[in-house]
């Protein structure tokens, strides 16, 4: 499990920089929206806790799209006024405040469900508009080791933590932005603010697959088997993904 949690997400996000370097923001956003870390947390969770233990924190994850939206807006709207030592703190302390909010409600997958769609249809009215188009991407190779290194040392905190506590809990720490906190950072220290808010909003659109993947978790993790259960989840994040970016070219 720790080889999962030091190689996947590193190797995930270094990929997504290198794309948002070679084709811009909105194919590094369509990528980072795929639940490459929620997903394999999840998994460490069905794996050490039980299938019911994870769907039950697949459907806490499923609001916390709502957190995850918000901690993207924050940051769009803030880094356009402020560097990034300001932006990133207003971005999670508005992604903590959301998430807190919602530990509150009952774990219910129709409520679940309800919040997350309800917040992916009208997330793309939040985002400020962009004056100028974004800069290129611009890092060299230590800037990506960086990238990597930040990435796997929160994937290593956030699964800690959410090993630690209910599955309520850990379900929306499993939807902690680790990628979009990683990129965003880094993004608007090399390419600019602009950079950063055409990335975040595609990161939101690409969080229709996290939905997906969640919504087939928590249904399916009691009734069928744990491969069985992620491959669907996976399948159709990777399907309706994949139609998204169609839809958008």
């Amino acid at each position: 499990m720790l080889a999962l949690k030091l190689l996947l997400v590193p190797s995930f996000l270094a990929l997504v920089s290198l794309a948002g370097r070679r084709w811009g923001p909105g194919v590094a956003g369509w990528l980072a929206g795929f639940p490459a870390v929620g997903g394999s947390i999840l998994f460490v969770l069905a794996l050490e806790q039980g299938p019911a233990f994870a769907s039950h924190a697949a459907t806490a994850s499923l609001s916390a799209v709502l957190s995850s939206v918000l901690f993207s807006v924050a940051y769009s709207h803030a880094c356009l006024r402020y560097r990034w030592m300001i932006a990133s703190p207003f971005a999670i302390g508005t992604w903590a405040l959301a998430s807190f909010g919602l530990s509150l409600l009952p774990v219910s997958l129709p409520l679940s469900l309800a919040i997350a769609l309800a917040t992916m249809m009208v997330s793309q009215r939040l985002f400020p508009a962009l004056a100028r188009p974004p800069l290129p991407s611009r890092f060299d190779g230590r800037e990506l080791l960086l990238r990597m290194v930040a990435g796997a040392s929160l994937t290593l905190t956030v699964s800690a933590l959410a090993s630690a506590v209910g599955p309520e809990h850990s379900g929306i720490l499993s939807a902690f932005p680790v990628i979009g906190a990683v990129l965003t950072i880094f993004s608007q220290r090399s390419s600019g603010p602009e950079f950063v808010v055409a990335l975040t909003s595609a990161m939101v659109r690409g969080l229709w697959s996290f939905t997906a993947f969640c919504t087939l978790l928590a249904v399916l993790l009691p009734r069928t088997s744990l491969a069985a259960s992620f491959a669907a989840a996976a399948l159709a994040a990777v399907l309706l993904q994949g139609w998204l970016r169609r839809r958008a070219a």
